[in-house]
């Protein structure tokens, strides 16, 4: 790798933990297992940065590591700091993950198309993921594949950079937030450059998490969605559920117009009311959601202490044929199993019993102003949390905290790409811009499974499928100038800011 990354080798190399993955991956497999362990999915990998290729030699190493998957376990002091911290994880999930393995030989194909095939191994080109099986066995591939791509991209393809420096940058970061009062966790695995970098990072948000304390600063870091970093600095895991559940749902269904409500009702069936409660708002859009989250929850939903086979027979929803352009699904979502029945005076709302929202699409300001009309008019004057994890930086923050607390919300922030992948040229001290990758899930029962979100750059899955979407929902398409999928931070080559240097 060069003289820019000495002692790179003996460093871990590729994935080697099954907790090297977000939270929510594991959240959502542990209410897939419950109640969805037979449903089939396929999964789709998309380059937002098309201009930015790799080359053979990074496809061989992503193929050597992808195989290298299927030997990953879940240790006994994993499955310790999982039981000990992870208090919403049933016993029947717990058990499952002690004996699950990805299966990468029969579940993931590594694809590589060369714009010109001279057999060179510097010969660039596309890469493709065909990953299909299980939806509960597969939904582990995202997140990793996602970081070795990444990681194979500045091994192989971009080598003028280095880690000097890092943790510093990390640690003058972290401190710029936590003085200014921000309440923050990390986000950055599947696009950050690479696991020593990730490390570096954390070592410095840590120590500057350290210096607030010391200094009685408001702000804090409030954890990680790596549940390996988490376990492995003594921080709080974070994370509640993915895009990828309210899209799942609504292809298994085929009912786009209840799929939010469908999703949030057995997410509480899983784990709770209070639990794990960040709502996802903009998978069909945040207007569509709203009217999902002002309804009432049928029942008391508290999760159950869950003895049962792993297999859970009794739980499962009915097969639904993939052949069936049309299903009827009320007798599969009435309600969900292993619920506490019990009659509500005054019954509770969903938008009442979730702690908050997460902004993950669209402008994040209209989005406050929105989540504050919507509230007041359902007469709800808790305090909520709203959760900002959209391609942010430190005067992001400050200008979405800001605008947030004064419309009487908590905002807290989930900060990725800028944490794990904010890297100069060495040669040049010009950007070396991440990649923009995304894996998201394609098809679920056999249809097509998609996500129109609140900017249409972020809109995934069949084209048919997301026109005839919007038509029923009356889906309304918003444009956000600033969130250009291809240059959310920083264009490669382009002159580095101050912030940059500084930071």
């Amino acid at each position: 790798m060069g003289s820019n990354h000495a002692g790179l080798t003996e460093l871990p190399e590729g994935i080697f933990s099954i907790l090297d993955t977000d939270l929510y991956k594991l959240t959502m497999q542990c209410a897939i297992l419950k109640y969805l362990p037979e449903v089939h999915v396929t999964y789709a990998f998309t380059n937002r940065t098309s201009d930015m290729r790799l080359n053979r030699k990074a496809y061989l190493w992503i193929k050597e590591q992808v195989s290298k998957l299927g030997n990953i376990t879940l240790s006994t002091e994993e499955f310790q700091y999982l039981k000990g911290t992870c208090t919403y994880f049933n016993d029947s999930y717990l058990r499952f993950l002690t004996t699950f393995r990805l299966q990468p030989s029969e579940q993931v194909k590594v694809l590589f198309r060369p714009l010109k095939d001279t057999g060179s191994p510097d010969d660039q080109g596309d890469i493709h993921f065909d990953i299909g099986g299980l939806w509960l066995h597969t939904i582990l591939y995202e997140i990793p594949l996602l970081a070795l791509t990444s990681e194979a991209y500045f091994r192989f393809c971009d080598k003028d950079w280095s880690h000097t420096g890092q943790e510093q940058k990390a640690y003058a970061k972290g401190i710029k937030l936590m003085e200014n009062g921000c309440v923050f966790s990390e986000f950055g695995t599947r696009r950050r450059r690479d696991y020593h970098t990730h490390d570096l990072v954390m070592q410095g948000l840590t120590s500057a998490a350290s210096t607030a304390s010391e200094q009685g600063w408001k702000g804090k870091l409030s954890g990680t969605s790596n549940v390996h970093f988490a376990m492995k600095y003594g921080i709080p895991p974070i994370g509640t559920v993915a895009h990828e559940w309210f899209m799942g749902i609504a292809s298994i269904t085929n009912d786009y117009e209840h799929a939010n409500e469908t999703a949030l009702r057995y997410w509480v069936g899983c784990f709770g009311e209070g639990v794990l409660g960040i709502a996802l708002t903009d998978t069909f859009g945040t207007p569509t959601f709203l009217k999902a989250f002002q309804k009432s929850l049928p029942t008391v939903a508290q999760a159950e202490v869950d003895t049962a086979d792993t297999q859970l027979p009794s739980t499962r929803l009915p097969a639904i044929s993939a052949t069936h352009a049309v299903v009827d699904t009320k007798s599969t979502i009435d309600q969900p199993p292993h619920l506490h029945v019990t009659n509500v005076d005054p019954p509770r709302s969903y938008a009442q019993t979730f702690t908050g929202v997460r902004q993950d699409s669209g402008n994040p300001l209209e989005f406050v102003k929105m989540m504050r009309d919507f509230y007041d008019s359902e007469g709800i004057t808790d305090k909520k949390t709203i959760v900002f994890s959209d391609s942010l930086n430190i005067e992001l923050c400050l200008e979405y905290k800001q605008a947030a607390e004064e419309a009487g919300f908590i905002a807290t922030f989930g900060i990725g790409t800028f944490l794990t992948n904010d890297f100069t040229h060495s040669s040049t001290g010009t950007k070396s811009a991440p990649l923009n990758i995304v894996i998201k899930i394609s098809s679920a029962s056999g249809r097509p499974a998609i996500k129109i979100s609140d900017n249409v750059g972020k809109n995934t899955g069949d084209l048919d499928t997301v026109n005839k979407v919007k038509e029923t929902l009356g889906y309304v398409e918003k444009k956000w100038a600033a969130g250009d999928e291809k240059t959310r931070w920083g264009v490669e080559g382009q002159e580095a800011t101050m912030a940059d240097v500084q930071e």
